[in-house]
């Protein structure tokens, strides 16, 4: 996953994700964002940039994703209370974070840069392996992290918390009363029924990451199967800039009635001060495998976009 913080300052052009020193240059981690329209959402941030470094994988272009129009949200009320559908999703969300937390699965984040051509002109990758020990506690073991080339932005540790935390966006029932939720319509995505809902922070305490955007709930088993947002709050203190891309992460019916994560994308313009830097992110999960089985995991089933690969 990437562009969780992005720095600038005076001698530097930080974007979403990268910091880039006049002499130097600080990579901190890798992360993943996403960039696409959303709800009650302020423009994306953006950062501008001096000289470009040499293009990383030039047979990889960052595809221009155009956001797809969906179909059209009926925002007529639904037969069942708005709370209630609330409350019956932040509780499946609740028994999802449950059993996401058993699996092993493998992550991999890329992250771009994008010249005025619309070609890489930096690239930031990383692919780890999510697994348990012996003691049954949760690490990252990373598998390849070609060396960077990213000179205009750089990673935080912001992007890395937001990373795990925020582009996998899970509303449960224990986070709902730090956010305001409301109730937007019906929409189809794919084959489903969803309801969809903007939701943002009720308060933005210090050192605290928050979700901003949209969710789309499907109609039968609750199951947050879209989100489409940005991390929460940019962050501006002491001659730096910390500016977060929109994103969008798709999930697809992994196992029973859980729907998991596995593709967050963000093409986004990231604003400084000191200029715009446009970014390309991706991030993929595959491999969901319960942990302590051997078994393969049945056909997913996902929320398909005409731009999203399939797995």
């Amino acid at each position: 996953m990437s562009s969780r913080n992005l720095r600038a300052n005076s001698s530097v052009m930080l974007s979403g994700l990268v910091v880039a020193f006049t002499g130097a240059l600080f990579l901190l981690g890798a992360v993943a964002a996403r960039a696409q329209e959303v709800g009650p959402l302020p423009t994306p941030p953006s950062s501008s940039a001096p000289a470009a470094a040499p293009p990383v994988h030039p047979q990889e272009r960052a595809p221009i994703v155009t956001p797809q129009v969906g179909s059209h949200v009926d925002d007529t009320p639904p037969a069942i209370p708005i709370d209630q559908i609330i409350q019956k999703f932040a509780a499946r969300e609740a028994e999802f974070k449950t059993e996401r937390d058993n699996y092993t699965y493998t992550q991999t984040f890329v992250m771009q840069t994008i010249d005025a051509d619309g070609q890489p002109d930096g690239e930031y990758r990383m692919t780890s392996d999510i697994l348990f020990n012996p003691g049954g506690k949760r690490y990252e073991h990373v598998t390849d992290a070609p060396p960077p080339s990213l000179q205009r932005i750089s990673v935080s540790q912001q992007d890395l918390d937001d990373l795990e935390h925020v582009q996998p966006f899970v509303l449960t029932t224990q986070e709902l009363p730090k956010y305001d939720v409301k109730y937007v319509g019906r929409q189809q995505v794919d084959e489903l029924n969803t309801y969809v809902f903007d939701v943002g922070p009720k308060v933005i305490e210090k050192n605290q990451r928050y979700f901003q955007g949209r969710i789309w709930v499907e109609d039968k088993e609750y199951g947050i199967v879209k989100t489409d947002g940005k991390a929460v709050p940019d962050i501006k203190k002491h001659g730096s800039e910390n500016v977060f891309p929109r994103f969008e992460t798709f999930r697809e019916n992994i196992e029973g009635h859980y729907w998991f994560p596995t593709y967050t994308r963000s093409n986004d313009t990231l604003h400084f001060t000191t200029g715009d830097v446009r970014i390309h992110m991706t991030v993929r999960y595959a491999n969901y495998k319960r942990f302590g089985s051997t078994i393969k995991i049945g056909e997913a089933h996902p929320t398909t976009d005409p731009d999203k690969p399939r797995q």
